[in-house]
């Protein structure tokens, strides 16, 4: 952990105001995913190339993972907030470029690549992959433009 320096503040952060908060985006985005479509619609499991048990337990794992990088993300988050490094702009980008770089790897990897699951059965496929896809470029495409004008906003004043 980085020391705060003898003022009480350390200088702003943009990189690690942007990491941490993409802790949290991905770990949002994988708790949206699991709860609307695993839990609520039932469309899937996170891996559903065996039984319901295993597709419960894959499901349950997620879950596992996602609430330990929200609660890890939180803590880092919490950290830069208490040195008075966060960037709060510079963190809205980085939550919205981790929402989107996990839905873009879900639908890429994990729906076509490893075929862990898709996002619906007994239908046409290319639809929800278009709308699940091209809805995580946006976010990241939304993501870097916010990280972008902070960036261009505080020049040489952040690392």
């Amino acid at each position: 952990m980085a020391k705060v320096p003898v003022g009480g503040a350390a200088a702003p952060d943009l990189r690690r105001s942007v990491l941490a908060a993409a802790v949290i985006g991905a770990a949002v985005m994988a708790a949206v995913d699991e709860i609307v479509f695993h839990q609520i619609l039932g469309w899937h499991h996170f891996y559903d190339r065996s039984t319901l048990s295993v597709g419960l337990l894959s499901d349950g794992l997620l879950h596992s993972a996602e609430l330990i990088a929200l609660v890890g993300g939180f803590f880092w988050y919490a950290d830069l907030r208490r040195r008075r490094a966060l960037l709060p702009r510079a963190a809205w980008g980085g939550f919205l470029l981790g929402a989107g770089a996990f839905q873009l790897f879900d639908g890429i990897v994990d729906h076509k690549v490893l075929r862990l699951h898709q996002i619906r059965y007994g239908v046409h496929l290319l639809p929800y992959d278009v709308v699940w896809n091209v809805a995580a470029v946006v976010l990241l495409l939304l993501g870097t433009w916010v990280t972008w004008r902070v960036r261009n906003r505080h020049g040489r004043d952040v690392p």
